[in-house]
């Protein structure tokens, strides 16, 4: 009777080990990227003097939240199975057209209006080509790109200008929104806030909503979705829309931070929205992840870049180092199932 004891034990252990397996399996990607954030922090602090001063983290978090912006268009689409290489195209395209516009005695609220109205269009239309076009949204959305800040720059030089830049005054509200010197709540840069806004709303709509549970599902198994009358080409349409909504507001705020626009302002974002979601743990096959998992992924690019350009590493030095960084993480993250293979 007493050998029935341990033999008892036993069971219950590796029962409990099989129950706790997958859900560590689970939470893998959100463990693996905190962890990454912590120690780049640590090492900032030990580093860098000047690295956990206040202004510094005023500075990351303004130009944080600009990728942050950006990369939650890019989260949606990743979650759906595809990508969008437009965003950085559509950046630039309204960092010109907000000011263009202004110039031209456009009022600030219609401005915006149009500007918005535009891209989204240009997202609408990237979304339906891709869902015709299954499995090549990334060419799709380049292509669309760069019709879009082509387009731009062919109206703009066309009235005499400069295509390629566009200089004015910057209304003082978006200026105040993009300052790390006058921001709300201890100096916190608006821009900020807008992130921190817009990244609980998704995160809300993402479980929340129809339209949140439709992605997830297209992005698990498209033809599962299919079958429960999911509605795969409304909801394409509406995630690029979003999109490209996310990178205009990008490309006006990044107006307010550079005084001028320019059609390169986007280039930037052309894969750190790509590498944001990837480090922080969204499957780019769909159907795994969200948006917080992309904002610790942000927060790690910045930290990263803060302390490559703390340690004096050059630009093509930085592209280096942030490469060699995203391969491991995408070979660690690609060893999980993904889940159509989890039924």
């Amino acid at each position: 009777m007493t050998s029935a004891v341990p033999d008892l034990t036993t069971r219950s252990t590796t029962s409990a080990t099989a129950r706790l397996k997958p859900v560590l399996q689970a939470k893998r990607p959100v463990l693996v990227s905190f962890t990454v954030l912590v120690i780049t922090v640590v090492i900032g602090i030990m580093s860098i003097p000047s690295f956990w001063s206040l202004l510094s983290l005023r500075s990351m978090l303004l130009l944080g939240s600009f990728l942050g912006i950006a990369s939650t268009g890019q989260t949606l689409c990743a979650l759906l199975g595809g990508l969008d290489l437009s965003i950085p195209f559509v950046i630039g395209a309204a960092d010109l057209g907000t000011l263009w516009l202004l110039n031209k005695g456009v009022a600030q609220w219609e401005t915006l209006v149009l500007v918005a109205i535009a891209c989204a269009v240009s997202g609408a239309i990237g979304g339906l080509i891709s869902y015709r076009l299954k499995g090549q949204a990334v060419v799709v959305t380049l292509g669309v790109g760069y019709v879009v800040l082509g387009a731009t720059q062919l109206l703009i030089s066309h009235n005499s200008q400069n295509g390629a830049s566009v200089f004015g005054t910057v209304p003082k509200w978006l200026v105040s929104a993009t300052s790390i010197r006058s921001g709300v709540l201890g100096n916190t840069p608006p821009a900020a806030l807008v992130w921190l806004a817009l990244t609980l709303l998704v995160a809300f709509g993402l479980r929340r909503t129809w339209l949140g549970q439709g992605i997830y599902a297209l992005g698990g198994n498209r033809i599962a979705a299919g079958r429960l009358r999911v509605p795969e080409r409304r909801i394409w349409i509406l995630v690029f829309m979003l999109s490209a909504l996310m990178a205009a507001t990008t490309g006006v705020l990044l107006l307010g931070f550079s005084a001028g626009a320019v059609a390169d302002a986007g280039d930037p974002y052309l894969f750190t929205t790509v590498a944001a979601v990837v480090i922080g743990g969204t499957s780019l096959l769909g159907g795994y992840g969200g948006i917080g998992l992309t904002a610790i992924g942000v927060c790690i690019l910045t930290v990263i870049n803060m302390l490559l350009i703390g340690w004096g590493f050059t630009a093509p030095a930085q592209q280096v180092i942030i490469g060699l960084l995203i391969v491991p993480m995408v070979a660690m993250y690609g060893r999980a199932p993904h889940p159509r293979m989890r039924i």
